[in-house]
């Protein structure tokens, strides 16, 4: 018999899903092990979106994977201030917690008296999926288009484009009926971002 297909969101066979909703409710109970279960549900994925976000300069002193399990650690230790409404806006939340502390990294590493530079033929790691998607040096538009849509939109992008998740998880994530319908949100949500994207031009 084939094993159980395992969802890359979910990194749990279907049918011992734990919501994320449940997990934060034994977290807020003082369960650690639902803490450690957030974590290491979470880990895995935002370790993928950061891969090859931290600049070439900047890794001489910090690693990418370090700077998600810190930033994620300390997300989870302040559980208490995110509400959660749907998996999908946890995941958003997260995102935006790893790309402040590759933002501050980078500024803190730029700001280092002496800095010693990288050797130039130093191997860069692969481009995220976004970089794939519209090209490193149309990043910063993209953020800028990207807070302008609404909290749903922005998390259907994320999931889509960044995340690269399926329409069916991203129905799962995000609470639609359906992955037909889910589909429907990621394609309005990409139409409005297009049009945030001319007016940041």
């Amino acid at each position: 018999m084939p094993p159980k297909e395992i969802s890359p969101l979910n990194q749990t066979p279907a049918t011992s899903l734990e919501s994320t909703a449940m997990l934060f409710a034994q977290v807020r109970k003082g369960d650690d092990q639902a803490r450690e279960r957030l974590f290491t549900k979470y880990l895995p994925l935002l370790r993928r979106w950061a891969h090859g976000r931290l600049p070439r300069y900047a890794r001489d002193l910090a690693d990418t994977d370090d700077l998600v399990q810190v930033s994620l650690l300390r997300a989870l230790n302040h559980i208490e201030e995110f509400e959660p409404r749907r998996e999908g806006a946890f995941l958003a939340y997260l995102r935006r917690i790893v790309l402040n502390a590759v933002r501050d990294e980078i500024r803190r590493v730029v700001r280092r008296p002496n800095a010693v530079a990288l050797p130039e033929d130093l191997p860069n790691q692969a481009p995220s999926l976004l970089e794939k998607a519209i090209g490193t040096e149309a990043v910063e538009a993209y953020e800028a288009a990207l807070t302008a849509l609404p909290e749903e939109k922005q998390e259907a992008v994320i999931l889509r484009i960044e995340f690269g998740m399926s329409y069916p998880e991203i129905a799962e994530a995000m609470g639609a009926p359906s992955a037909n319908a889910a589909r429907m949100m990621v394609v309005r949500a990409t139409v409005q971002l297009a049009e945030a994207l001319d007016e940041h031009r």
